[in-house]
């Protein structure tokens, strides 16, 4: 008799422990959003650097770019704009879908995504191999090469981001109207990436 209610005021103690413990787990505010805008307000000052150090060049050199650089083409960078311009738009709707809890639809939009961003760097790399100057030539070339480059180089993360995004949306359950935390954070990555681009083809490739 005197086992029974020790029993029962140890499961009385466990349920009330737990039950504290999940309330506080469910009242505990979710800063992962607030993490990767603070690392992307990171990341805006190497490339604001980077960009300084550009302009810093070009106001004080004579000739920028320097003779005999060859001039930059404009119709493949600007189809690589108007293409990840675009996979921004494609990727939004991907977000507004599994807010409506639509997994298929989401992963749909997010493939797209993915394939214009891989067509991106295709296109980056086919400029790279083509171009009439390399890393060295001069200080043009070798800021072209680190602001196109450092840029890829988020493209690429971006990349692995939307696809780590459909790998984890196989697991049923995994995201839904009420989790969505993966393709929020990856979608904000790639409209950062897209701001990015859309400043560096003006700078670069415009002025």
């Amino acid at each position: 008799m005197q086992g029974s209610t020790i029993d029962e005021s140890k499961t009385a103690l466990n349920y009330h422990h737990d039950t504290e413990a999940t309330a506080h787990h469910e009242e505990h505010p979710d800063f992962r959003m607030f993490g990767v805008v603070v690392f992307l307000v990171a990341e805006s000052m190497i490339f604001l650097g980077l960009f300084t150090a550009f302009t810093i060049y070009r106001a004080i050199l004579p000739e920028w770019p320097p003779e005999g650089t060859p001039e930059l083409e404009l119709l493949l960078p600007g189809i690589n704009t108007i293409v990840l311009i675009s996979s921004s738009f494609v990727m939004h709707r991907g977000d507004v879908a599994i807010k409506k809890n639509d997994v298929a639809g989401m992963r749909f939009w997010y493939i797209l995504t993915a394939i214009m961003g891989a067509a991106f760097l295709a296109g980056q790399a086919y400029e790279y191999a083509h171009l009439g100057f390399g890393l060295t030539t001069n200080v043009f070339a070798s800021s072209f090469y680190v602001l196109t480059g450092f840029h890829g180089l988020h493209v690429t993360v971006g990349l692995l981001l939307i696809l780590s995004v459909l790998w984890r949306s196989q697991k049923p359950g995994h995201y839904s109207s009420e989790e969505h935390f993966g393709p929020e954070a990856a979608e904000l990555y790639w409209h950062f990436v897209d701001v990015v681009w859309i400043i560096l083809f003006t700078l670069v490739y415009l002025l």
